[in-house]
């Protein structure tokens, strides 16, 4: 079976979900899959990937290549956003791949394992596609997809489904200016109360979040405008900078996971480079009689931002997957131990900021409630082949589940593969589980007939075959999926 791993894309995501595919394109079992390393940038283009460019440390380490990198006398670390736009993206693509049509992707691929997050990865875009070109893919369908984006409306949801929740209240984009601040400051303090949790509501990575438990209307602005992906830029901040300063802020703008990313908004117009944006700040910024601060806003940002109540309480992540009968079965809890109090993208993804403790050390009976109340969340939402819930348990016992998401991280240390390795799951095992629950998953939930089905039969005889050295009777019972069937096997064979 050929698997075209998807990976990168063009979310806030993408380094993790170019780091996930590597992690799958090393653990695919080889003698049951052919991997199809198939690279999606941020401008939405397929390509299929030479293998090599797989082990770089970031996207931006290859892509843009050197070769079109825009002329500057700074060291910056560029998307591909930050060029101009290519006369030839075929020329640039052919550096690292060959670009790859989706009406291509049925004669390239038999399946497609989604490693990507975010916007066009885990929000039903890329999931649609795939099905108009009767693709199998990995994981959720398109409806549970769209419903684990937004944040704002799975709490909607799950409040509405009885689940413990904290106050919580939503501020769109179009509704948040200098008018505002006041009243969204004031109606967070009455209806929400300190401390404050601020995030963007479509994000994942814990991209955006901040804490706020200071009564301090400033830090409010800041940190709501953190969510939206925007800063102001006065003059006394500016003119407090030396040009070392400079540069270093316009280098942290580049990075999309903790900063504003470009392009960027400013005053009416986009800059795509930082060296254009420099030059525009410096000519603005000359006149001493600008005394109103510049708004400057990525054009990653986001339509609305959730506030809601500091839980305090231990941090969890559970995996939940289907079973053989299709039920939803939720892996052993991993408790997340933290450095700090926020458990954002560094915290995440670089080591020695957190550890992770795979089963949370607590009481078994407080383990099985977790897991119940994850199972419970995972059939609420009618998710599909898995996901990962995270939430908090407090001392009282009391569970509060805050963000299930469609897509776990695939890195090597993820809860994804921590929890499988308790229930005796290596990695190559587990992506082995998770492609053939996603095509049994695919096979039930299709409008149209085809294949698929003869696809699932020789992959479950192929799995038999893998392992018939370990099979020590003749007469084997196998049991995959919803169904069960006998294969009469000679070891000899």
């Amino acid at each position: 079976m050929k698997v075209g791993i998807l990976f990168g894309g063009p979310s806030r995501e993408r380094e993790i979900a170019f780091a996930g595919g590597r992690t799958i394109f090393d653990n695919l079992n080889k003698s049951l899959f052919e991997a199809i390393p198939i690279f999606i940038d941020s401008y939405k283009n397929f390509i299929l990937l030479d293998w090599s460019f797989i082990y770089k440390g970031s996207i931006r380490d290859f892509y843009p290549p050197v070769s079109h990198l825009p002329k500057s006398d700074h060291d910056y670390q560029l998307y591909v956003e930050s060029i101009p736009e290519p006369d030839e993206w075929d020329k640039m693509i052919k550096e690292v791949g060959r670009m790859v049509h989706p009406t291509e992707l049925k004669e390239l691929i038999d399946f497609a394992f989604l490693s990507l997050h975010g916007e066009f990865g885990e929000d039903g875009q890329l999931q649609g596609l795939l099905e108009s070109f009767a693709i199998p893919y990995s994981g959720s369908g398109i409806k549970p997809c769209t419903i684990g984006m937004d944040k704002s409306f799975q709490k909607k949801m799950m409040i509405g489904a009885g689940f413990s929740s904290k106050p919580m209240i939503t501020i769109e984009r179009a509704a948040w200016n200098k008018t505002t601040y006041q009243k969204w400051f004031e109606q967070s303090r009455e209806k929400v109360r300190l401390p404050l949790v601020i995030r963007p509501a479509n994000q994942g990575s814990s991209i955006g979040v901040s804490i706020l438990d200071l009564d301090d209307l400033n830090q409010f602005i800041e940190a709501v405008n953190k969510a939206f992906f925007k800063i102001e830029l006065d003059l006394t901040s500016w003119n407090k900078m030396d040009k070392a300063d400079k540069l270093q802020m316009l280098k942290a703008f580049t990075d999309l996971r903790s900063s504003l990313g470009f392009p960027i908004l400013v005053s009416g117009q986009f800059f795509k480079h930082p060296d254009q944006l420099l030059k525009f700040l410096e000519t603005h910024f000359q006149s001493d009689n600008q005394t109103e601060p510049l708004e400057l806003v990525s054009v990653w940002t986001e339509q609305k931002v959730v506030v809601e109540g500091f839980i305090e309480g231990r941090e969890f992540s559970c995996i939940v997957i289907k079973d053989e009968l299709n039920q939803a079965v939720a892996l052993p809890p991993t408790e997340i131990i933290k450095g700090a109090e926020v458990f954002d993208y560094r915290s995440k993804y670089l080591p020695g900021l957190s550890r992770k403790e795979t089963p949370i050390k607590i009481k078994q009976s407080a383990i099985q409630s977790i897991r119940k109340e994850c199972e419970r969340l995972f059939e609420f939402f009618e998710f599909d082949v898995y996901a990962r819930i995270d939430g908090f348990i407090t001392e009282s016992g009391e569970i509060y589940l805050n963000d299930p998401n469609t897509t776990s991280g695939m890195l090597p240390s993820s809860f994804f593969f921590h929890q499988a390795a308790e229930i005796g799951l290596n990695p190559s095992q587990f992506i082995t589980y998770i492609i053939r629950t996603s095509l049994k998953d695919r096979i039930d939930s299709k409008m149209v007939l085809n294949n698929w089905e003869m696809d699932l039969e020789k992959l479950d005889l192929a799995i038999i075959n893998l392992h018939q050295d370990d099979l020590k009777k003749k007469k084997v019972a196998v049991i995959f999926g919803g169904y069960s069937f006998e294969r009469h096997i000679s070891v000899e064979s």
